[in-house]
Parts: structure tokens; sequence; C-alpha cells
């Protein structure tokens, strides 16, 4: 039986589900709607330099998931790469995550990493058993000093709230090591597509089962049109906001070129309120295979996002998620719909999870047909 099923989204999330879906017969259409495929992982070149540009901030692929990297490496050439941050704070370049070098040269020691480790561990504060926002967490883990000068002025440019409102689930994904390895990802599995992230979703994409529509927004009035559709849209948007407006934070990013090497890194993050942009990427470093004579950077600024705007982060409050729940509830009373990927979850998602997950949504929607079961609205939550 083969079915027309609807896809909200040309980020990864839709054309892996588009794939699935039209390797196994159904005929697929991809409503996107900006002028590109790719989501926020569209990459092109520079006109000008031939750089390869992230337009949407960077997207280093890094993974645990062994079947992930299977799975992106049959799609296109990764090069290796290792995300190694610089963070500007009180005048100082530092390396991130906090390493052992970071924790020497911030208070001016030769620690080895045990004595690091019991220095850290009478800064922070052992009082907290269970950190509730993101600054407890931070006290709890690095303590108040390192705390001051890494994340908090950095987390209010950033989510522009105090950090005592937001989850400590933020700051967990960033580790603190008590080595000298600025790696910034932990997975074993790290790397940058040759060409770029758009022939990754392009090849996704091209399929004969799939109609791809760009410049194109679904709407709820259009789910009749098809026996199931997978929205990775923002799921306040597919109710039309009738509950009113999740809140997201959005990204400016103002593109300087210059001669030569800029910062000598990829991405540089600037710590206190010396600057009111949180970082500068220099787009050539997530290349080093190529080489070019000039530069080009983005220095990236936070603000609430509006309507008009391009959202890229939730912001999930540690003490009231009372609007998003409501929503989950909306859309859990729907039929023959799905919600995937960051926008229709209404969460941060890395790459590699958005891969993994729509898998399995593809899997699941396969697996509901042959058994006549009914599709879950949310297959991750």
């Amino acid at each position: 039986m083969n079915l027309k099923i609807g896809i909200a989204g040309a980020g990864f999330s839709g054309a892996v589900i588009a794939n699935e879906l039209a390797k196994a017969g159904h005929q697929i259409t991809v409503f996107e709607p900006r002028k590109h495929i790719a989501g926020n992982c569209y990459s092109s070149r520079d006109d000008e330099s031939n750089i390869m540009q992230h337009h949407f901030g960077p997207h280093i692929f890094h993974t645990d998931k062994a079947h992930i990297w299977e799975y992106v490496t049959r799609l296109g050439q990764m090069m290796p790469f290792t995300n190694r941050v610089k963070a500007m704070s009180q005048g100082q370049v530092y390396s991130l995550p906090i390493n052992l070098h970071t924790i020497n040269q911030f208070f001016n020691a030769q620690m080895s990493p045990s004595e690091a480790k019991e220095f850290i561990a009478c800064k922070a504060d052992s009082s907290i058993k269970q950190p509730q926002n993101f600054e407890e967490q931070a006290h709890k883990l690095i303590g108040e000093q390192l705390y001051q000068a890494f994340f908090k002025d950095y987390t209010i440019k950033q989510w522009g709230r105090s950090p005592d409102t937001l989850p400590a689930s933020i700051l967990k994904r960033l580790p603190v090591r008590f080595n000298y390895d600025d790696n910034y990802f932990n997975h074993p599995f790290q790397g940058m597509p040759i060409e770029g992230y758009t022939p990754l979703i392009q090849k996704l994409l091209d399929h004969p089962n799939i109609t791809l529509r760009l410049n194109s927004t679904f709407d709820a009035t259009m789910k009749n049109q098809y026996a199931h559709v997978f929205f990775s849209g923002p799921l306040d948007a597919y109710f039309d906001y009738k509950l009113g407006k999740l809140p997201y934070r959005t990204l400016d990013f103002h593109k300087e070129v210059h001669e030569g090497d800029y910062q000598g890194n990829a991405v540089v993050n600037y710590c206190d309120n010396s600057q009111a942009y949180t970082r500068i990427s220099e787009h050539k470093h997530f290349t080093p295979w190529e080489s070019h004579s000039s530069t080009v950077i983005f220095k990236e600024y936070s603000r609430e996002a509006t309507a008009e705007d391009t959202p890229y982060y939730p912001v999930r409050l540690s003490d009231d998620n009372t609007l998003l729940d409501q929503y989950v509830e909306l859309a859990k009373q729907q039929k023959n719909i799905t919600f995937v990927g960051r926008l229709g979850t209404y969460r941060y998602l890395d790459m590699d999870t958005s891969i993994d997950e729509a898998l399995t949504a593809s899997k699941l929607f396969l697996e509901a047909l042959s058994t006549q079961k009914t599709m879950p609205v949310f297959t991750a939550q």
C-alpha cells in the first residue's frame, strides 16, 4: 500500500524521513518555507573567497552512535575535524571546555590532574545536591569564580534571561576535564562534510518518489490531503499560535571579509560583557584541508525571536513550561500527524540526535502500517 505522505521541513529530520519512506514506496511531498534545503545546516561557498560558509552558525558533526556515523558517511565524505573553542574572558584567552590548562591559567597555578580535581572540589558548592537550574549546576560543578568568568554573562547574552531561570541540563552538556584535552566534544566520531551539509540533504531528497516544494509552507489546512504528515516546523505555528507563542532565541550574523587569518581559530567565545556578540566564527578554519588567502568571519548576536525571525533555540525555563505542556496536549489530540525535530518537539537537538530520531520515526511508521497500529504523535519527547 503506497501512501501520500506530507513532510514539513527539508532539514535533516524531514529529509531522513522522506528518504526512508520513499525507499519503502510511498509518495512523499516535502514542503520547505525557505528558498533552500538543509534548514539551519545550510552551507554554500562564498562567491568571492570560495570559503564554505555555515549560513546559520557553525555545525560540527559529532556522535557517539556508530550507526549514525555510518549513516552520514554514506551520504558524503566526512573529513577529520576537531572543534577547539577558545574563550575571551577578562582580557585573557582560554580554552573551552574548562580543562587543566584553563584551570592552571585562570588560577595562575601548575596543578597536576589530581591536585586540580581536589582544588575545584573545594571551590564547588557541595551543599547543592540536586541542582534546580543552570546557576546551581555551575556552582555545584565548578564554583563561583569559573562560573562568573566563563558562563554567567555569556549565558545572559545568549538566552536573555537570568541563569537561575534556565534548566541545569544546559550546562550538563559541557564537560570539565582534569587533563589538557581541549576537544570541545567527547564523542568518538567527529568530522565535517568535505563539501558542506547541503549535498548530504540533497542526496537524501534525490529520489523519484520525493517531490520538493521550496518557498512553500505547510499548514494544518493541508493535512487532509495526506495519509500522514511529519511536521518538523514550530509546534506552536502548526496550531497558528492559538495558545500564544512559545519563546525562542534567534541569531543575527554580521559578516565581515578580511585578508589573511582573523583570529587563528574556528570559534572564539566572548564570555563577558566587553562585547555584545557571543562568539566569532571564522569559517575557513572549519575546512583546514583547504587554503584561502582571505577570510570570512561572522559575529553572532543573540536576541528574542519575533514572528518574522528564524527560531534557533527553544527557551525551556526551569520553573515554567506551562504553555509547552498545553501545546503538547493539544498535539496529542491530533490524528495522522507526527511532530519531529528540534522545532516540532521544542527541544535543543544535535544533528546526530535529529537523524537518529528521524530514523526511529520512519521505522515506527512502517511498523505501524504493517501491524495496523496507530502512529504516535510524538516518537521522542
